[in-house]
């Protein structure tokens, strides 16, 4: 429980720091090209529809101000349910994402779908369309470091 916590406050970090704009997200911003990682770790479903409902609007605000956003939605931990075919309680929105939202992508921790084989006996399947990143805290500090902004809804 403790590693738990602090892999929490770990990540919660990183998106504080993902808030302050790096030289290389200012840069991205004046080029008309913007690149958001957004990210879940609670299995909550008005989280998950605020992330879809965050990714759904600055899609729409910077089509309409015709310029370029790239979107990933990384989940771990509990936030993983998102993505698991078989427990996603927000799968019907996730699929209709899938198939209209071609700028937003969907990465799955592997980690933590190794812990969830290990505790369930299998491995969950995911929705069909999302990626997996073996480690998606570290993913977040990677795209950090590439300049990406980084929020937790």
């Amino acid at each position: 429980m403790l590693r738990f916590v602090r892999l929490l406050a770990f990540a919660a970090a990183v998106g504080v720091a993902g808030l302050t704009a790096s030289p290389g997200a200012r840069a991205q911003a004046t080029d008309g090209f913007h690149q958001l990682v957004l990210y879940i770790s609670e299995a909550d479903m008005s989280e998950m529809n605020g992330v879809l409902d965050i990714a759904a609007n600055v899609s729409r605000h910077y089509s309409g101000i015709g310029e370029e956003v790239e979107i990933e939605i990384v989940a771990f931990g509990d936030g993983l349910h998102m993505l698991r075919d078989d427990t996603s309680p927000v799968k019907q929105r996730l699929d209709n994402f899938l198939q209209s939202m071609v700028n937003v992508t969907f990465q799955a921790c592997g980690n933590t779908l190794d812990t969830m084989e290990r505790n369930e006996g299998q491995r969950p399947a995911l929705i069909e369309g999302v990626s997996m990143v073996q480690t998606g805290v570290a993913h977040l500090l990677q795209r950090s470091e590439e300049g990406w902004t980084l929020v937790r809804p």
